[in-house]
């Protein structure tokens, strides 16, 4: 080294290194790429914001979401895309018509939908199904056929069997709950467990310990005959007890009607027809309102011919 100068021969070029790229390689790279979420990390707290100020200028027109999250600070994004699902095994056999229902059940496997009947699942799947059989014994000593007429009541589907093994009287309720006449002391109801036919067994089960607690007899008694004239002369009796109450002078004359008299003013009632005969506008209008109220209360309601 004896103090001479050495020639450069080199060249030294300025990069900004902001955030591990600059604007314009950020914003050029985001052009392209178009993307609905924008996330700026890594970099110095001040020059991220100022990134972010021209990102959100640079794409005002656009429904582009930046965001600029601090340390630890969680980002939520939801993407829209479209879910299907395909039907396999039994449910693919037939094409559906338009607006009909498909039943089956919805397996999800990584980012796969995949719809299949019940009986499938082990077919298709690693998982595995099973039925839990119910049985419950109930005490009752009743007619079988009280518990048949009970259950029509209330269900409309209750079909009428004999069960194959043991030759005993069996009712089928909806198709999910079997009723079956063990002995003379008691029944049985079976049914496979699910929300439907547990609430169908439950209420069979009130029905069938509601049915075996004591009845009182039931007698049938001969309809008594009635009196159409004794029914008239009650009414009557009972029609001018109430005027009487109402209007205090009530006297029967001498062409059957009667002579209402209130304060001077007197009236005439035909008790056949309800007319009403009156100079006084009033006591005819108490009167003929009186009388008709009387007759719809003491009188019974006459059914519609057939």
């Amino acid at each position: 080294m004896n103090g001479l100068t050495a020639p450069l021969n080199m060249q030294v070029h300025y990069i900004s290194f902001s955030a591990h790229a600059d604007y314009a390689q950020t914003s050029t790279f985001l052009k392209e790429l178009m993307p609905p979420n924008i996330i700026l990390v890594h970099g110095e707290a001040n020059e991220m914001g100022r990134l972010k100020q021209k990102l959100i200028s640079l794409f005002a027109d656009r429904n582009t979401k930046i965001i600029s999250p601090k340390n630890c600070q969680s980002v939520e994004m939801h993407f829209n895309s479209e879910k299907m699902a395909k039907t396999i095994g039994k449910l693919a056999e037939k094409t559906p018509e338009v607006g009909e229902a498909v039943s089956g059940l919805l397996v999800k496997k990584g980012f796969s939908y995949q719809i299949m009947a019940s009986e499938d699942l082990h077919v298709f799947s690693q998982l595995s199904t099973a039925n839990v059989m119910q049985r419950i014994s109930i005490p009752y000593t009743g007619a079988f056929g009280v518990i048949k007429h009970r259950l029509k009541q209330i269900y409309e589907s209750v079909e009428s069997s004999i069960d194959d093994e043991s030759g005993v009287p069996t009712l089928r309720v909806h198709d999910r709950v079997t009723v079956k006449q063990e002995s003379e002391k008691h029944i049985s109801l079976h049914w496979s467990a699910d929300p439907i036919s547990d609430m169908v067994s439950d209420s069979a089960v009130a029905l069938v310990l509601n049915a075996g607690r004591e009845m009182p007899k039931v007698v049938v008694e001969s309809e008594p005959v009635k009196d159409e004239v004794e029914d008239e002369k009650k009414a009557e009796k009972i029609t001018n007890a109430i005027l009487v109450s109402l209007f205090g002078d009530v006297k029967l004359g001498e062409n059957g009607k009667l002579v209402i008299t209130v304060d001077g003013n007197v009236a005439h009632l035909d008790k056949q027809s309800g007319e009403v005969e009156s100079e006084n506008a009033g006591l005819k209008e108490r009167v003929r309102i009186a009388f008709q109220r009387i007759q719809t209360a003491v009188k019974p309601i006459p059914l519609s011919a057939s």
